[in-house]
């Protein structure tokens, strides 16, 4: 019998210390994944449960065959009824206490999850082919990890990132707004290690506009990140890509249309 494999796709769960429960993720790898004898680069996603509301069996299967692209792995992450508190910034909760387990679930995927899948399945140990990605709020917990571990992430994308998440309420006239905890983030990071990013976002991601100068808070937002990691010696565009959707909304069916843009970045030949 005569048969081909498109590409291998593998449901698991992983128990996680640090968090205290089960964690559910996808594996999914290109048809010659199984005779290599090559160890594979990596994307590492959060949500991972929008798999298929994404299409992204779809989007991966049409990559893998793509002779431009080199020849990846992608693991999703799903997330639970935590979501609101796992993922965030491990630095500090926001000014209500959401995100409060993030320095648990930054230790879970450096300490555990990583070393777990290194040892498990054939991933390079090589952090130039780590990417991390994920949208909204897992955009941010994305960003937030593995810029804070650029000795195990090369790439970041971030769909829609949550980059609004503050130490406190946003006050009219504030005009530096360093409340956004991502900025210092970025600030206070000693080194200036080699990471290229990759930053979406939709013009209609939102309405909000807290200051009133005519441009959605999403937007502001993402584009005061660019900002700041200018100041730490990132060149925009050079390191940095920033991709704006026109008429793109805060939603899965947005970024599914974008994410082969976003692998063609990722894991160009």
């Amino acid at each position: 019998m005569t048969y081909k494999i498109d590409f291998i796709n593998v449901r698991g769960c992983f128990f996680s210390k640090k968090l205290d429960r089960n964690v559910k993720f996808r594996f999914t790898a290109p048809d010659c994944y199984t005779k290599s004898k090559d160890l594979f680069p990596v994307l590492l996603m959060n949500d991972g449960q929008d798999y298929h509301n994404m299409n992204l069996e779809d989007t991966l299967s049409e990559a893998f065959a793509d002779k431009n692209l080199k020849k990846f792995c992608y693991v999703g992450i799903s997330c639970n009824e935590n979501r609101i508190n796992e993922y965030g910034t491990a630095s500090t909760a926001d000014f209500k206490n959401r995100g409060n387990k993030a320095k648990a679930y930054n230790e879970f995927i450096i300490e555990e999850f990583m070393p777990f899948l290194k040892e498990e399945f054939k991933v390079t140990k090589d952090q130039s082919d780590w990417v991390f990605c994920g949208m909204s709020l897992g955009g941010l917990s994305a960003f937030d990890i593995a810029y804070n571990h650029p000795n195990f992430f090369s790439k970041i994308g971030v769909f829609s990132g949550s980059f609004w998440w503050r130490k406190k309420a946003y006050v009219a006239d504030d005009v530096l707004d360093r409340s956004r905890i991502i900025l210092d983030v970025i600030k206070n990071r000693k080194e200036t290690a080699k990471q290229q990013f990759w930053l979406q976002t939709g013009t209609a991601d939102e309405s909000a506009d807290r200051n009133d100068n005519g441009v959605i808070d999403a937007i502001d937002d993402t584009k005061d990140v660019i900002k700041e990691l200018q100041k730490k010696g990132y060149s925009y565009p050079g390191d940095i890509t920033y991709v704006e959707v026109k008429d793109g909304k805060h939603d899965l069916a947005t970024w599914a249309k974008v994410y082969p843009e976003f692998l063609k970045w990722a894991f160009k030949a």
